[in-house]
């Protein structure tokens, strides 16, 4: 865990901690990804042909979407033609830019060639203006001494905005040198960064598929952490939310892959897929209940295919509005 007592810039104190705006990207070219599927063990190759697994995955997006207007949400899709380079796992924007409520855009280095080619910040950028968003500036995360360093956005990194703290299992995709000098650039006040190893011998890909942080509250699959750190991340999450431990089963499930929302009348919600609701205790989701009415969408097929559920969907949405939107 490592303290950050200068940094670049100081961390908007009145940042909320759940977004009302979220950026969702269309799967166009949606398909078993054998370039991640090397160390991400949450995709599973399918058995139906590949424009049947596309047109499912477009029905589930297109679902969602409505699901998520339905209640409130402030739906950016990002499109792009289909005469774009092939990016099977576009439907996943969230791994490679973020936003802050002062304007800024960051922009991240993925693991993927495949998956570089997802980086579109024209494209993004002119969704969100037409949507009423300010970008005020564009921050490109590198790291100058190696190209192989990688810092995938908020897949690599949970972020409790409401203490500037980070949370982040090390892996390929993050890199510890290239978060500490985002964590020092944003402000970020924590950062707690920890090993983790599954079953099967390997570590959790993204640490958004093991862990959420909401405002009040915290789901962690503690079981994968690495025993001599795991009661230091335990700690640092009760410090103050209420805990809800998963097991890797449920993990297994995506129960980790969640995200809370503030609708456009300030109700919390708590969007989930179908299957990791279903892969909750009755007492857990009692205890989620607490904090948020319960979202579930169908995703089975981007899911179980890609690897990534809702959470891996959604690129929150902090930037202030243009002036133009907010009188008009």
């Amino acid at each position: 865990m490592a303290f950050l007592a200068s940094c670049d810039t100081q961390y908007p104190l009145t940042h909320p901690h759940a977004a009302s705006a979220v950026v969702m990207v269309p799967p166009l070219h949606f398909k078993f990804n054998a370039q991640t599927s090397e160390d991400n063990g949450f995709q599973h190759a399918p058995s139906l042909p590949d424009e049947e697994v596309k047109a499912r995955a477009m029905a589930e997006f297109n679902n969602m979407v409505m699901i998520l207007r339905r209640h409130g949400i402030d739906v950016v899709v990002m499109e792009y033609p289909d005469s774009d380079p092939a990016t099977p796992d576009a439907v996943f924007p969230n791994n490679w830019f973020s936003t802050l409520p002062s304007g800024e855009l960051y922009l991240y280095p993925m693991a993927c060639p495949n998956r570089q080619l997802e980086v579109k910040p024209e494209r993004l950028m002119t969704a969100l203006d037409r949507a009423g968003y300010a970008v005020n500036h564009v921050h490109k995360v590198k790291c100058h001494d190696k190209d192989d360093a990688f810092l995938e956005s908020t897949g690599a990194m949970v972020i409790d905005h409401l203490n500037q703290r980070v949370y982040a299992a090390l892996s390929h995709r993050c890199d510890s040198i290239l978060l500490t000098e985002w964590a020092a650039k944003v402000g970020m006040r924590q950062v707690v960064s920890f090993n983790t190893e599954m079953s099967d011998g390997n570590p959790v890909y993204h640490t958004n598929v093991m862990m959420a942080v909401g405002e009040e509250f915290a789901v962690v699959c503690d079981e994968v952490i690495e025993p001599g750190q795991r009661d230091l991340v335990c700690n640092t999450l009760s410090q103050d939310k209420t805990l809800v431990s998963i097991s890797e089963s449920q993990m297994n499930q995506l129960c980790g892959n969640i995200l809370q929302l503030r609708n456009r009348h300030g109700e919390s919600l708590i969007v989930m897929s179908l299957s990791a609701y279903s892969a909750f205790t009755e007492e857990q989701k009692r205890t989620l209940r607490q904090f948020g009415k319960l979202v579930p969408v169908d995703v089975n097929t981007i899911e179980t295919v890609g690897g990534g559920s809702v959470r891996c969907m959604m690129g929150e949405v902090f930037l202030p509005r243009h002036q133009a939107a907010i009188s008009g």
